[in-house]
């Protein structure tokens, strides 16, 4: 399969982009030999991988070994990696984080959570130095203290409102693709009809123009119950319980 590149994604309205979470250089070499379209290396690999309660631990040092590895695996891939919290405080700082994080991990893009006016300043600069950016809005989980925690966004005037004019800054800053994650689906249909460049939804229902997911929630890889919106396609975590079992007892006789 031919590896996107930014204008390939830019063009591909509708067309069901299908993209997932990846931290190690095995599971990438799987991924290099299917027909996904992105691996996104999430922060998210503070909650799946090194147990941390939240994605705000997690430092732009893991995000570059973490990446790299995943890089590794999956050299035909188009490959995102988050820019971590705290790495994008202010546009300097986010500059030299971003050029660093895309430079060490050879990645083709960096994704930034929220669209506050700062942010939109550094994406502009970002993509004008060569660096192309996904954006994320809705539920954004570096800022769920701020935010009051992990819930549905767009359910009042107001809060959908404040997503699709954030969308459209968004796209107007030069973002590539945009992630729309726990955005109530009416309000993310409306969203992905209005923009030009592709959105990517987790838990916003099915009429966005491509879903992400973490893939420990769809292997079930841990013993917690993934979200709502993601049914697992395996128990990989029993699995490995019941095969790790059966040895240590086939070892005892």
């Amino acid at each position: 399969m031919k590896k996107l590149n930014v204008r390939d994604i830019r063009k591909s309205k509708q067309q069901k982009l299908q993209v997932l979470t990846c931290y190690d250089f095995q599971t990438a070499a799987i991924l290099n030999q299917t027909d996904l379209d992105m691996i996104l290396v999430g922060d998210s690999v503070g909650n799946v991988i090194l147990g941390y309660d939240t994605t705000v631990e997690v430092t732009l040092n893991e995000m570059e070994v973490f990446g790299s590895a995943v890089r590794r695996g999956a050299p035909d891939k188009f490959l995102i990696v988050d820019m971590p919290f705290g790495s994008y405080s202010t546009i300097t700082q986010g500059i030299h984080c971003a050029t660093e994080l895309f430079k060490k991990t050879k990645c083709e893009a960096v994704k930034i959570e929220g669209a506050f006016p700062y942010q939109l300043k550094l994406i502009q600069r970002l993509t004008q130095t060569g660096i192309p950016v996904m954006g994320h809005i809705g539920l954004t989980p570096q800022s769920v203290h701020q935010q009051g925690g992990y819930f549905i966004h767009g359910k009042t005037d107001s809060s959908a409102n404040k997503l699709i004019l954030e969308a459209r800054a968004l796209q107007e800053a030069g973002v590539f693709s945009l992630v729309l994650e726990c955005v109530e689906e009416k309000v993310a249909s409306q969203i992905s009809n209005e923009l030009s460049i592709p959105t990517i939804g987790i838990g916003s229902g099915k009429n966005t123009d491509g879903q992400v997911l973490v893939i420990n929630d769809l292997l079930k890889m841990g013993a917690r119950t993934p979200p709502k919106f993601c049914t697992p396609i395996a128990d990989f975590h029993q699995l490995k319980k019941d095969l790790i079992t059966q040895y240590l007892l086939d070892q005892r006789h």
